[in-house]
């Protein structure tokens, strides 16, 4: 059985992952109604930043909290995450 991996970060980052999914579907739903383009454009920026945050905190707190000694493995890691951002 594998070990769970929590942070105190997850919690927050799963309620802003929530409310990203709700928008989503929410311009799904404009885009079945027909609404301007222009419109539906604002609300995918709106949930793009929201998932982009989500994941920067995942990232940051992981670098905080899972990569310690400084070792090649953690700055090949480091490298890894970074084209991530």
């Amino acid at each position: 059985m594998t070990e769970l991996h929590r942070h105190a970060s997850h919690p927050g980052i799963v309620k802003r992952l929530k409310r990203a999914d709700g928008h989503l579907r929410h311009v799904i739903g404009m885009i079945e109604e027909g609404r301007a383009c222009t419109d539906i454009a604002v609300q995918l920026q709106a949930v793009e930043k929201a998932v982009t945050a989500a994941k920067r905190t995942l990232i940051q707190d992981h670098i905080d909290h899972c990569l310690g000694a400084g070792g090649e493995t953690d700055l090949t890691e480091i490298k890894a995450l970074a084209k991530l951002l």
